[in-house]
């Protein structure tokens, strides 16, 4: 997910929480939001439009974040001191902190967690640290009606917010994550035998089936999860995505958070496609220069012009765009830098995998030009600069993909998928 959804998610909480839905089915109710203490990244910004859409609904919300690693009380500690700083607009009623202490390495994490660490098996140690995390300080004054828990890793430590009560439980998945730990291993320095997926995945399944009902965020995270737990409830809820400015510049724009997927995306978009350019230009945002000067630094050398790193203001670069380019070939999960640009209603140039996870044919896009291989997205991205050049994006607010957004990404789409998600409980 992208590290840019951060600078935009004040206003989408207030648009969710001024325009919201018709009824307030929560009214009179709390509901807690359990997340990990994660900020700056799609993760983080997905829990803000919970919260958000949750009080549009009605709900008193409380915020409860966990950390995913050792730490110490809050909020002492640098992990939590940056937390604090880089979450003041949450947007939550009330806030709770916890997590594993450090006086657990006494305990048996170190054989039922690390052990298994070592081999690569992240699932398992993420659920030993989440198991002795203690009741925040400050939390038995509440009743909570309802819980929202995000990662099948934070279940454990929400099972301990109930206190032996019965509250219902959604799960929101962000994806399988098993699937994210073996992308992480990959260079990684383990004891063999290794974990493989299909042990980490058990790991996750088991914990989802606690769940009352499990919320997915794209249409391939749906259909993969029925198919693994078909005893379980499911429900597809896009997540709620900032409305980006309406673009009405000339630039030629890549927006890219660093995570593997972008990497492997934008390389081959300077490798395959650059070649065939034909001095077409583009600028490229966002905190993927340090993952490719990281990865590739002789790469990142021949191209270092097209970088300008992490912007403030990543909503003006959208506002002066005449064309985003979605140069997409690796990844899972729904690309919320996608979602952005469709928010920005400008001319796209795209990889049919760019529109993973949705349940739409961007073939039907009007402002939407597919590419299958690198010399057509070079043709394409040719014709969208001259276009843009020649007097920008016609009415970005009318164009197919803002529509798009507006039925199925925005604020109000989300609090009204989650309403009637909720009913089901």
């Amino acid at each position: 997910m992208s590290d840019t959804m951060g600078h935009i998610s004040s206003s989408a909480a207030r648009r969710a929480e001024t325009a919201g839905p018709q009824g307030r089915p929560f009214a009179g109710k709390t509901v807690a939001v359990v997340h990990a203490a994660w900020h700056s990244c799609g993760s983080y910004q997905v829990n803000v439009s919970q919260i958000a859409a949750y009080k549009a609904l009605g709900a008193r919300v409380v915020s409860v974040a966990m950390m995913d690693d050792f730490a110490r009380r809050p909020p002492r500690g640098g992990r939590w001191t940056t937390y604090f700083e880089a979450s003041r607009d949450i947007g939550a009623d009330r806030r709770f902190y916890s997590g594993a202490p450090f006086s657990a390495l006494a305990s048996r994490v170190l054989v039922d967690g690390w052990w298994r660490l070592i081999h690569g098996d992240q699932a398992s140690w993420l659920i030993e640290l989440a198991k002795r995390a203690p009741l925040p300080e400050g939390f038995e004054s509440e009743s909570i009606d309802f819980i929202h828990a995000n990662h099948y890793f934070t279940l454990p430590f929400a099972e301990r917010l109930m206190r032996g009560r019965k509250v219902p439980v959604v799960l929101e998945t962000q994806d399988i994550q098993a699937r994210q730990y073996v992308l992480r291993n990959k260079g990684g320095f383990f004891i063999t035998p290794h974990a493989t997926y299909d042990d980490m995945l058990e790991v996750e399944l088991s914990w989802m089936r606690r769940a009352d009902l499990c919320a997915h965020l794209n249409e391939e995270e749906h259909r993969d999860f029925q198919k693994l737990l078909p005893e379980l409830r499911h429900a597809l809820i896009y997540p709620a995505v900032a409305s980006t400015p309406l673009a009405r510049g000339r630039d030629i724009i890549i927006v890219a958070s660093d995570n593997y997927g972008n990497y492997m995306s934008l390389r081959w978009f300077l490798q395959e496609v650059m070649p065939f350019a034909g001095g077409a230009r583009v600028a490229i945002y966002g905190n993927i220069d340090g993952g490719v000067k990281r990865r590739d630094a002789a790469l990142y050398e021949s191209h270092r012009a097209l970088f300008k790193g992490r912007v403030d203001d990543i909503g003006a670069v959208y506002a002066n765009a005449g064309c985003v380019l979605l140069p997409t070939v690796e990844g899972h999960g729904l690309s919320i830098k996608a979602v952005e640009a469709l928010s920005c209603g400008a001319p796209l140039v795209a990889t049919p995998l760019a529109f993973r996870g949705m349940q739409v044919n961007p073939a039907k896009l009007g402002n939407v030009a597919l590419a299958e291989n690198a010399r057509q997205f070079a043709a394409l991205w040719r014709d969208a600069q001259a276009r843009a050049v020649s007097g920008g994006p016609a009415e970005p607010e009318r164009s197919d993909t803002r529509r798009l957004y507006e039925d199925a990404f925005s604020p109000e789409a989300y609090a009204r998928a989650l309403a009637m998600a909720a009913a089901t409980l």
